[in-house]
């Protein structure tokens, strides 16, 4: 699977220039107000955490209980700080949307076995960004209570 290491290779190399990317999109979309006023270094640092350990977050060694541990904090935490529920969720969705643009932007994938192994990765990403909105908005609710 060398096109899915590359592939989580360049996203980890630029996760400084996505994270700046991710903050600066967030910072302007409609659907996502309050991170217009959050302070912003706190904002970057977590989207920095995502890019930069993609390999961690979606590897084996992670558990679904780290992925639980810590999207439930930060669901906790947004709460707290008055996010509205979607706001997390487009959130989510746009530093998605910004991995995968950097990855169809600087390609890798020009052969249909690249884009087979690229489909691979997209299914583990999936997964994680999938546990972490469920987490995010678990932690996110009970914040509530």
């Amino acid at each position: 699977m060398v096109i899915s290491r590359n592939l989580v290779d360049l996203i980890e190399r630029h996760a400084d220039e996505l994270a700046s990317r991710w903050l600066h999109l967030v910072r302007e979309h409609p659907g996502t107000p309050s991170y217009a006023k959050h302070d912003p270094q706190e904002l970057y640092d977590s989207a920095y955490r995502v890019y930069s350990q993609l390999g961690k977050w979606i590897s084996r060694e992670t558990t679904r209980e780290d992925v639980a541990r810590y999207y439930t904090a930060l669901g906790a935490r947004r709460r707290a700080e008055g996010f509205c529920c979607s706001e997390l969720i487009q959130a989510l969705m746009i530093i998605r949307r910004v991995l995968w643009f950097k990855v169809l932007e600087d390609g890798l994938l020009d052969t249909a076995l690249d884009f087979n192994l690229a489909i691979n990765l997209n299914n583990q990403v999936l997964i994680f960004f999938d546990r972490s909105t469920y987490y995010m908005i678990r932690g996110y609710e009970e914040a509530i209570i």
